[in-house]
């Protein structure tokens, strides 16, 4: 095929018509404004049936069950909603989004004293009071006027100030209305109303791999940081320490949830949203192994303060040791069970409290408690756990091994308040 150079053509000039006389001019003018009008209300007609039609084809769908996916925008940009995985995450998700709101922190501060090297002036230190964040913990809201429960520990200091950071960034001033005399609880307040509270649910029928959500004001520094876990363990009996006390604390709640410095007094929750503990204490030697307080005992606690404002509690006015069949081999005792009367480690710590119920009836150190009005004393039920059901003015009957031989005391319990 030769090279032969390409024909070439040339493309008709198009003239379009111009109009002559003024009426062909106005004519022409209108004409254009006709087709700008028509093609405006013809755009607007479009996004109207558009509209129309997208609405019917939804109601159609939403007949059938069938939902279209809603969309947020955000800067410009087109975000679809979160969608839940499993039935569990979705059950999360909605524990934490609903009870936030009412998990709070608790800020310490105190006046501290410190020096400063100042070399020109007439004393080479100078000495300033600045008020300092000395710790902090969590707590939630139970009533809508503003009262709080935490752990007794977080709110110890008596020269301290508490301020509470809710999760929406407000801070009030709290004052500290009650602390529990036997539990590491307490009951703090702010001033206002309507404010977020939680639900109390019943600790009474927990499960050992039971999920539960902790949330919490971890190191005192991330506010509502959120952990998930399980329930690792009921009934436990810890020694804590924390905020210069050290108190031993019985029936307690163990979780794998992670509880971290700043945690204590916050809530642990069910997969409900309901309150079954009160985070409190956490093993320094092994890894995930937190305890909370059961939430019916905090119940006792607020139902007090609101009828009494304190927390007081029955008391008998003895210190003892449980028996257990080690004690007994160790000590030389008749039985392997019960409370033995026993003084105290230290000076001035005697057997018998002074003026106690203990003291009227007559108990006498290296009495063995047998039995607490008809309940048999033993590690699992201890007195402790026993003595938690009745109140202070309670007549009770107690069965004593003295000596060998068992007696019978009525006793009429005394009040143990903070």
């Amino acid at each position: 095929m030769s090279d032969q150079p390409l024909p070439k053509f040339e493309i008709p000039k198009i003239n379009l018509p111009q109009p002559k006389s003024g009426k062909t001019k106005r004519l022409f003018r209108l004409l254009i404004l006709v087709i700008l009008i028509s093609s405006i209300f013809g755009f607007l007609a479009g996004i109207i049936s558009g509209s129309y039609f997208y609405l019917g084809i939804k109601n159609y769908l939403q007949k059938l069950n069938i939902e279209l996916p809603e969309t947020k925008i955000i800067e410009k940009e087109t975000v679809k909603e979160y969608i839940p995985q499993t039935s569990q995450e979705e059950a999360i998700v909605k524990v934490v989004e609903n009870v936030s709101p009412a998990v709070v922190s608790v800020v310490v501060t105190k006046n501290i004293e410190e020096y400063y090297f100042t070399p020109f002036g007439e004393f080479p230190f100078e000495k300033r009071i600045e008020k300092k964040e000395i710790g902090g913990g969590t707590g939630f809201i139970v009533t809508s006027d503003g009262m709080i429960l935490t752990n007794k520990h977080v709110v110890l200091d008596t020269e301290a100030d508490y301020t509470v950071l809710t999760n929406d960034g407000r801070k009030f001033p709290a004052k500290v209305l009650a602390k529990d005399p036997v539990q590491d609880l307490a009951i703090i307040e702010v001033e206002g109303e309507k404010f977020p509270i939680v639900k109390l649910g019943d600790s009474s029928n927990l499960q050992i791999g039971q999920t539960v959500i902790a949330i919490g004001n971890a190191l005192g520094e991330f506010q509502n940081t959120v952990s998930v876990g399980v329930i690792s363990g009921l009934g436990r009996t810890i020694t804590a320490s924390g905020g210069g006390i050290i108190e031993i604390l019985e029936d307690v709640i163990q979780t794998d949830a992670a509880i971290n410095r700043g945690n204590s007094g916050g809530p642990l929750l069910n997969l409900k949203g309901e309150v079954i503990g009160i985070n409190t204490a956490m093993s320094i030697e092994g890894e995930n192994i937190g305890f909370a307080i059961p939430v019916n005992k905090a119940k006792r606690a607020i139902e007090q303060v609101k009828t009494l404002g304190k927390i007081v509690y029955p008391f008998l006015g003895i210190r003892y040791i449980l028996i257990t069949e080690k004690i007994q081999e160790e000590n030389n005792l008749p039985v392997d069970y019960g409370a033995w009367v026993i003084r105290g480690d230290e000076p001035g710590e005697s057997a018998i409290f002074p003026g106690s119920a203990a003291e009227k009836v007559g108990l006498k150190e290296n009495d063995i408690v047998l039995e607490f009005n008809h309940e048999k004393i033993t590690l699992e039920n201890s007195l402790a756990k026993i003595i938690m059901k009745y109140n202070p003015g309670d007549e009770v009957v107690l069965k004593i091994l003295r000596e060998g031989k068992e007696k019978i005391f009525e006793v009429t319990l005394g009040e143990r308040s903070e």
